[in-house]
């Protein structure tokens, strides 16, 4: 019998627990022949309240907030610590991650080709949910003027705007239930799942099991952790400054070389697109045919672009404004960029080459699935794509763990205190976590990920619901100025 590695032991450790979390938030009755978790659903009607309320803002709004985050709206002198357009890099860096390469390709692997349609539309509804959630971070966050700092999120907005509404109680728990799942989240999909699944790929393109690194994964973790804690020491403002020229490169990079995959197979392209159709909608095909794929879609949207959790709130709340309604315009970008422009390039790569098709993996795919099955998809038409992923994959994980890692310390400090003790012992938890997620195996690491940030929404729309009133009066506030020429755009 061969010798058990640390690796192994890290993964039997962590997988019991891991197990029974994800049973509990993912709770799911029969449907259709399939299981339809119902936090799910839970995210889905939220986001259908969210862009009922607001008249589809996600379209009339859209114009706007790219105006917001050119800075047409904003200067230095307001209160905050960054600007629009750093804290929609840092929130977007916290939600492109594995989830947009490795999240997908498990999504159109189990629920097939159509995965990806409903994706999209998990996607564009989620822009409302995100406008409602920046919008109330901002307006609740609390400006720390002696130390130039700001802390926000739902944490602030949960117990403050529900003792606001006569709910003081209720606000409380929510708001500690928030960050105790927020810590979970940051720790895990994060974290650990953004290590595990860089590692992976490097292993992958380093030899596999023939790799230096095969059964060392605590060791890529070392080298990572301490990248990672270059950047998080220095706060929002470092982090920011680090995702507002990581996220534009790492991004460009990827959507370029899934452009040059689907016009290498462009007479494969009406077929996959028709696969995407067939599989959204045909009743036949695995995991209960239109069901499988429309579960699988939101749930890999809803993990990738995080709409409904609220963790973006939190890093928009830093941002230099005095009006709420603005940032939550800018964040009406960032699911459209996460789901609806990278996840769809990610599932189209792994459709137009064969991988997948309208009733899931093909006999191309094999036995690969997660990252592997990406990897595989951009290696069929350019050899050495696996390396130009490998890149991507390890930008996409180090950007999403230096933003998480600041969503985990504000849900940290809001429940131990904030002070200097309590920040470095959670960077300190934080960068072990990186190495104990490089050493453990996939299933664990993204059960646990995805129950932890799914738990984060229980609290989060509960809140939205209850002050969406408030948000309403913000946008017409807001929205009235703009158009009566009080808030007047600035030419940058």
């Amino acid at each position: 019998m061969p010798p058990v590695t640390l690796d192994e032991r890290i993964s039997a450790l962590v997988q019991p627990a891991a197990d029974a979390v994800a049973g509990f938030i993912f709770y799911a009755v029969p449907v259709a022949g399939t299981e339809f978790p119902l936090i799910v659903g839970w995210l889905i009607i939220a986001a259908l309240v969210c862009t009922w309320q607001f008249r589809f803002i996600q379209w009339w709004g859209f114009r706007h907030a790219l105006a917001v985050v050119r800075g047409h709206y904003s200067h230095p002198g307001m209160a905050g610590e960054v600007t629009p357009f750093q804290a929609l890099t840092a929130a977007v860096s916290g939600t492109v991650g594995l989830g947009n390469i490795a999240g997908v390709a498990v999504a159109v692997g189990i629920g097939g080709a159509g995965a990806t349609f409903w994706m999209v539309v998990a996607g564009l509804l989620g822009m409302a949910t995100k406008f409602v959630e920046v919008t109330l971070g901002v307006k609740y966050r609390a400006v720390h003027h002696t130390a130039g700092t700001v802390s926000g999120g739902p944490m602030r907005y949960l117990s403050k705007g529900l003792a606001e509404r006569g709910h003081p109680r209720l606000g409380r728990a929510l708001a500690a239930f928030f960050a105790v799942c927020c810590v979970g989240g940051a720790l895990g999909g994060g974290n650990m799942f953004q290590a595990n699944q860089s590692f992976q790929q490097v292993l992958t393109v380093t030899g596999g099991e023939a790799s230096v690194l095969a059964g060392r994964g605590w060791l890529f973790g070392a080298g990572l952790a301490a990248l990672v804690g270059l950047v998080i020491i220095g706060g929002i403002r470092s982090i920011a400054r680090v995702t507002a020229r990581v996220v534009p490169f790492m991004a460009g990079v990827y959507l370029i070389a899934g452009l040059v995959v689907l016009v290498l197979h462009v007479e494969q392209l009406p077929w996959a697109l028709w696969q995407v159709v067939l599989g959204a909608w045909s009743p036949e095909g695995v995991a209960g045919g239109v069901v499988g794929a429309m579960i699988q879609g939101f749930k890999r949207a809803a993990f990738s672009n995080e709409a409904g959790v609220g963790s973006a709130a939190i890093a928009h709340s830093a941002v230099q404004t005095d009006q709420p309604a603005s940032q939550g315009f800018a964040a009406l970008l960032e699911p459209f960029i996460d789901t609806v422009v990278i996840c769809t390039m990610t599932a189209l790569v792994i459709v137009v080459t064969g991988h997948v098709d309208a009733g899931g993996v093909t006999a191309l795919a094999g036995e690969v699935r997660g990252v592997g099955l990406t990897s595989q998809a951009f290696g069929s038409a350019v050899a050495w794509f696996p390396y130009v992923l490998a890149l991507a994959v390890v930008l996409f994980a180090y950007s999403t763990m230096v933003t998480w890692s600041y969503y985990g310390l504000k849900a940290w400090t809001y429940l131990l205190g904030d002070n200097f003790a309590t920040e470095l012992a959670f960077k300190i938890i934080f960068l072990i976590f990186v190495v104990v997620g490089s050493s453990m195996q996939l299933g664990p690491v993204i059960d646990f990920s995805d129950a932890m940030i799914f738990a984060m929404a229980l609290a989060n729309v509960v809140g939205l619901y209850v002050l969406m009133p408030v948000v309403r009066q913000e946008l017409a506030r807001y929205w009235h100025a703009v158009c009566a020429g009080d808030i007047v755009a600035v030419k940058r």
